[in-house]
C-alpha cells in the first residue's frame, strides 16, 4: 500500500508543479500526445467493456445453454489429449502428467493421451506414473509415440495422425497441451460442452503460471495473463479469438484430425514479396488458428476455465528474457496477421479485423508519442519531460486499476512493467516486422544453428531488412520531428 501511496504523490506533484502557461509552447505536441491518447485508450475502453458483457452476461447464459444440451445428448465425448514434451524439467513433467490423468479420468466419454516425447528418460516416467495412478484412470488409454527431436510441429503432426487412426467421433475433442502446463481437472466437462455448436471448431481457456525466479519476471508474466483475460473475453464476444494458445487449446476431433489441418500444422509458410518463402519453425498455434479462421469456424474463450504453466526464464536478466519471449510471440503474430487481414472483414467479421488491423497499427503510434517528446524535449523545452512523465504514471495507473475487475489487486510494479511492454513490445514489433524469417525457440532450438558463414543471398536478403527498416524508423522520426516543432 505504501509503494502506491508514494507513486500517486509523485505523478501528482509532478503535474501540480508543472507551470500551465509553459504547455502553450507546444499546443501541437500536447494535441497529438492526447489525441493519440485518447485513441489508444478508446480502444482499450471498448475492449474492457466488451470483456465485461461478456463474462458477466453472454458467456453465462451461452455456457448454460450448451451444457444443458450436451447433458441431453445420449454420448458424452472421448477426449484425446496430446502432450508434446521435449526439456522440461522432470519435475515439472511429473505434475504435468498427474494433473493430465486426473482431467482425462474425469471425462464420463472416457479419455487417450498421446504423449508426445524425444527422451527415454520421459518415457519411463509417464509411464511409471500412468501405473502409480490405477485403477483410477481405468478407462484413460496411454499412448507414448517418441519421435526424432526434429521440432514440435513434427511432433504435433505425427500425434494428430495416431489419433485419427483411433477414428474418433465428429464430436469428439482433442486438447492439445504444452509440456509445462497442467490442466484443470474439470476441462473436458467444461469445455466439451461447447461442441454442440456445429460452428465452433475450437476453444481456448484463460492462463496463469508459476514462475519460482525472478519476482519482476513473475509480476510481467501475471500483468500479461491479466490483460490476455481482458483482450480475450472481449474478442469472445465476437466468436473468434485471435489466438489459440499452445498452452491449452481444445479442438474439434473432425477438424484436428483432417489431413490438411495436419500437414498445416507441420509445413505452414507465408510467400513474403522481399523475404521469399518463409516456412514456419515456431507458431504452431498460429497455424491452426488461421486455418479454422480461413474456413468460417468460430472460436469460443471460456474465461471460467484455467490452466497453470510453469514458466522460467529463459535467460538470466529479467529484459534478455522479456525480449527473447517477445521475439518469438510477435513474430509468430505477425507472421500469421497479413494473410489474416487479407480474407477480409466480411469473413471474419470486422471486429475481428479491426483488431487485427491494430496489431500493425499500435506498435507504430506507441513510439511516435514518446519519439515526438524526446524531440520536444530538446528542441522546445525540457519541461516537456515531466509533463510527459506525470501522464504515463496517472494513465497506467488507471489502466491497472481497470484491470483489478478482472484479476483483484496489482502490486506497484504494473505500472512500469506496462509501459516497459508498451514500448520494449513495439520496438520488438517493429524490428520483426521487417524480419520475419528469423525464428528461434526460447527453450530448444526448432532448427539447428548454421555453423557456415551466410551466403551471399542471404546477406542481401539481411541487408535489405536492415534498409526497409530503417527507412520506417526514419519517417516515424520526421513525423516526430514536425509535430514537436510545429506551433500553433
Amino acid at each position: 500500500m505504501l509503494g502506491h501511496i508514494l507513486y500517486i504523490l509523485v505523478f501528482s506533484s509532478v503535474a501540480v508543479a508543472l507551470p500551465a502557461h509553459r504547455l502553450a509552447e507546444n499546443a501541437a505536441l500536447v494535441l497529438t500526445i492526447g489525441t493519440l491518447g485518447m485513441w489508444r485508450y478508446g480502444w482499450g475502453a471498448i475492449n474492457f467493456v466488451r470483456a465485461q458483457i461478456f463474462i458477466h452476461i453472454v458467456h453465462p447464459r451461452r455456457r448454460a445453454i450448451v451444457t444443458q444440451k450436451y447433458l441431453e445428448r445420449q454420448r458424452p465425448a472421448h477426449s484425446f489429449f496430446l502432450v508434446p514434451t521435449y526439456k522440461v524439467d522432470t519435475a515439472v513433467t511429473a505434475r504435468v502428467y498427474r494433473s493430465l490423468f486426473k482431467a482425462a479420468a474425469a471425462s464420463r466419454g472416457g479419455a487417450t493421451v498421446v504423449a508426445s516425447i524425444v527422451d527415454t528418460a520421459d518415457e519411463r516416467l509417464i509411464r511409471r506414473i500412468y501405473s502409480l495412478t490405477k485403477p483410477g484412470v481405468s478407462h484413460v488409454r496411454l499412448i507414448v509415440d517418441r519421435i526424432p527431436a526434429t521440432g514440435k510441429r513434427d511432433a504435433l503432426a505425427t500425434s494428430l495422425r495416431i489419433i485419427a487412426r483411433q477414428c474418433p467421433m465428429p464430436d469428439d475433442i482433442v486438447v492439445l497441451i504444452d509440456g509445462d502446463s497442467c490442466p484443470p481437472v474439470d476441462l473436458v466437462e467444461k469445455c466439451a460442452p461447447y461442441f454442440v455448436d456445429p460452428k465452433i471448431g475450437a476453444v481456448t481457456t484463460d492462463e496463469d503460471c508459476e514462475i519460482d525466479e525472478s519476482r519482476l519476471f513473475r509480476d510481467w508474466f501475471n500483468l500479461r495473463f491479466t490483460q490476455r483475460q481482458m483482450m480475450m473475453s472481449s474478442m469472445g464476444l465476437s466468436g473468434r479469438v485471435l489466438t489459440l494458445t499452445g498452452r491449452l487449446s481444445i479442438f474439434r476431433a473432425s477438424l484436428a484430425c483432417d489431413p490438411d489441418f495436419i500437414d498445416n500444422v507441420q509445413h505452414d509458410w507465408l510467400a513474403h514479396w522481399r523475404l521469399g518463402t518463409v516456412k514456419f519453425l515456431t507458431g504452431d498455434d498460429k497455424s491452426t488458428w488461421f486455418w479454422l479462421l480461413k474456413r468460417g469456424y468460430e472460436m469460443a474463450y471460456l474465461p471460467d476455465v484455467c490452466s497453470l504453466s510453469m514458466e522460467s526464464q529463459p535467460k538470466p536478466g529479467f529484459v534478455d528474457s522479456a525480449v527473447a519471449l517477445m521475439l518469438r510471440w510477435f513474430g509468430n503474430m505477425l507472421r500469421t496477421n497479413g494473410r489474416a487481414l487479407a480474407l477480409g472483414p466480411r469473413r471474419i467479421g470486422w471486429f475481428t479485423w479491426w483488431s487485427l488491423l491494430d496489431q500493425r497499427i499500435s506498435m507504430w503510434t506507441t513510439l511516435l508519442g514518446p519519439a515526438t517528446v524526446m524531440m520536444s524535449a530538446v528542441l522546445v523545452s525540457p519541461l516537456v519531460l515531466p509533463l510527459y512523465l506525470a501522464w504515463v504514471m496517472f494513465t497506467r495507473y488507471v489502466y491497472c486499476c481497470l484491470l483489478t475487475t478482472f484479476r483483484p489487486a496489482f502490486p506497484i510494479t504494473y505500472p512500469f512493467l506496462l509501459y516497459f511492454s508498451q514500448i520494449g513490445g513495439a520496438l520488438v514489433k517493429t524490428f520483426v516486422l521487417f524480419r520475419l524469417d528469423r525464428q528461434k525457440w526460447t527453450r530448444q532450438s526448432a532448427a539447428r544453428r548454421k555453423t557456415r558463414s551466410a551466403s551471399v543471398p542471404e546477406r542481401l536478403q539481411n541487408l535489405s531488412s536492415t534498409y526497409v527498416h530503417m527507412l520506417a524508423s526514419a519517417w516515424l522520426l520526421l513525423a516526430a520531428f514536425v509535430i514537436s516543432t510545429a506551433t500553433m
